[in-house]
C-alpha cells in the first residue's frame, strides 16, 4: 500500500513538473530573446509557482492555518491557472500551423511567346522569387510573432476564466429554486421549504465572511427547515471554530440540521459535531426526527466507515412508519442505492461541486450517480446542490456555487 501511495505522488509530481516544462517553453522560452529579463522572471516562476502549489496542497498537514494561506492563495489559483492555461495552449497548437502558413501569390498571367505559336520550341518558365518564397519555411520573424500571439491568447484567456470563476465564489452562492413532488407527502406539508446548503469548505480562503454571506442569504430566503449537508470545513474547531459561528444565526421555522461530509473526517468530526450544537445546529447522526408532514433522516459519511462512525441505514430509518414521506441527508450521492432499498423518498446531497472546474465535471459523471440537480432512482428521488464553496482553488468553472430551496409538493393539495 504505500508503494502504491509513493508511486502515486511520483506519478503526479512528474505530471506537474512535465507541464510547468510545457509552459515554459511555449511562454517564455519561444517568446524571449536568451539572456533577456523576461526569460529570466519566466524560468524563476516556472520553478517557484509549482512549489506553492505544492505546499498549499499539502499544507494542511504539514502548516499551522496562519502559514498555510500564505500557500493556500497563490498555489491554488496557479492551479486553476494551470488547467486553463493548458486548454487554451492546446487550442494553440492547432491554430499555429495555420497561423504560419503563408498564402500563395497571385500568379501573373501567362504570355506565350509566338515562337511557341509558330511551333519553335517554347522557353522553360521562369520561377519568380515570390513563388518560390511561397513553400519556403515561415521565417524566424513570423515565428516569433505566432509564437507571441498564442502565448498572449492563451495567458489572457486563462486569466479571464479564472478571474471570472474566483468572482463567483467569493461573491457568495446564489439561491436556486427546485419543486419536488413527492406521493406520500399530505397535503398540510404541501409547500414545505427546505434550503439546502453544502460544501461551505471554511479553511485557509474561506473563512468567517464567507459563512456570514451564506447566513445572510439563506435567512433572507426565510425557509422551513435548514440542512448543511456536510463538507462544512477543511480544519480543526481550534483553527477555524471562530469562521463557523455566524451558523448560530440561522433562522428556521423547524430549525436547522447537520450531517458530516469526507472533510469533517480529515479535520476532526467529533468536535466539529460537538461545536455546532453548541452554535444550535442540530446534528443528525445516524438518527432521525418526525416532523409535521415527513420524517428527516441524516447518516454520517461514508468516509467515517475508517472511524467506526460510518453510515447507518437500519439505525436511521429502521423503525420508521414507511406509510410516512422520508426525506434523507447524505453527503455523497453514491449512497442512493441504499436509500432506495430503505423505501426513502428524497435524499438530499452535495459533494460533487458540479465539477467546481469546467472539465471537471466529467470526471465527477465517473464517480457519481447524479452530479447536479435532480434525478428518479426507481421511486426515490436524489437532489444533489452544487454546494456553497468551493475546495482547492477558489474558483468555479461552469458550476456556479448555489443554496437551493427545496420545495415538497404534495399531489393531495
Amino acid at each position: 500500500m504505500i508503494v502504491l501511495v509513493v508511486f502515486g505522488v511520483l506519478l503526479v509530481l512528474a505530471v506537474l513538473a512535465l507541464a510547468h516544462w510545457y509552459l515554459w517553453r511555449r511562454l517564455v522560452r519561444d517568446v524571449s530573446a536568451p539572456g533577456g529579463r523576461w526569460r529570466r522572471t519566466g524560468t524563476v516562476l516556472a520553478v517557484v509557482l509549482p512549489l506553492l502549489s505544492v505546499g498549499a496542497v499539502v499544507g494542511g498537514r504539514a502548516f499551522p492555518m496562519a502559514v498555510e494561506r500564505w500557500f493556500a492563495w497563490p498555489g491554488f489559483l496557479w492551479l486553476a491557472v494551470l488547467l486553463y492555461l493548458l486548454l487554451a495552449l492546446a487550442v494553440g497548437e492547432v491554430v499555429r500551423p495555420l497561423l504560419l502558413r503563408r498564402p500563395k501569390p497571385r500568379s501573373a498571367p501567362e504570355v506565350v511567346p509566338e515562337e511557341s505559336v509558330s511551333g519553335g520550341s517554347a522557353p522553360q518558365p521562369e520561377v519568380d522569387g515570390a513563388s518560390a518564397h511561397a513553400g519556403a519555411a515561415p521565417s524566424p520573424e513570423r515565428r516569433l510573432f505566432v509564437a507571441r500571439a498564442v502565448a498572449l491568447g492563451a495567458s489572457g484567456t486563462a486569466a479571464a476564466v479564472v478571474g471570472t470563476g474566483a468572482y463567483g465564489v467569493l461573491r457568495g452562492p446564489r439561491l436556486k429554486q427546485v419543486t419536488v413532488p413527492l406521493a406520500k407527502l399530505p397535503a398540510r406539508a404541501h409547500g414545505y421549504r427546505i434550503a439546502v446548503v453544502s460544501d461551505i469548505h471554511l479553511g485557509p480562503i474561506l473563512g468567517r465572511a464567507h459563512t456570514q454571506r451564506i447566513v445572510d442569504t439563506i435567512n433572507g430566503a426565510r425557509p422551513d427547515l435548514i440542512a448543511i449537508v456536510g463538507d462544512l470545513v477543511d480544519g480543526t474547531v481550534p483553527e477555524l471554530g471562530r469562521d463557523a459561528e455566524p451558523l448560530a444565526q440561522l433562522r428556521a421555522r423547524d430549525g436547522a440540521f447537520f450531517v458530516t461530509g469526507n472533510h469533517e473526517y480529515f479535520s476532526g468530526a467529533a468536535p466539529w459535531v460537538d461545536f455546532v450544537r453548541e452554535l444550535g445546529v442540530h446534528p443528525l447522526q445516524n438518527a432521525r426526527v418526525e416532523l409535521g408532514g415527513f420524517d428527516l433522516a441524516g447518516i454520517n459519511d461514508i468516509a467515517g466507515r475508517t472511524e467506526g462512525d460510518g453510515p447507518d441505514f437500519g439505525k436511521a430509518l429502521g423503525d420508521r412508519d414507511p406509510a410516512r414521506t422520508a426525506v434523507l441527508l447524505s453527503h455523497q450521492p453514491v449512497t442512493i442505492h441504499d436509500a432506495v432499498r430503505h423505501g426513502v423518498d428524497l435524499q438530499l446531497s452535495g459533494h460533487t461541486h458540479g465539477g467546481q472546474l469546467w472539465p471537471g465535471n466529467y470526471l465527477a459523471e465517473l464517480a457519481n450517480p447524479t452530479v447536479a440537480g435532480l434525478e428518479r432512482y426507481g421511486d426515490t428521488q436524489l437532489y444533489v446542490t452544487r454546494g456553497a464553496g468551493a475546495w482547492g482553488p477558489p474558483v468555479r468553472v461552469g458550476a456556479p456555487s448555489d443554496i437551493t430551496i427545496v420545495t415538497l409538493a404534495s399531489p393531495q393539495a
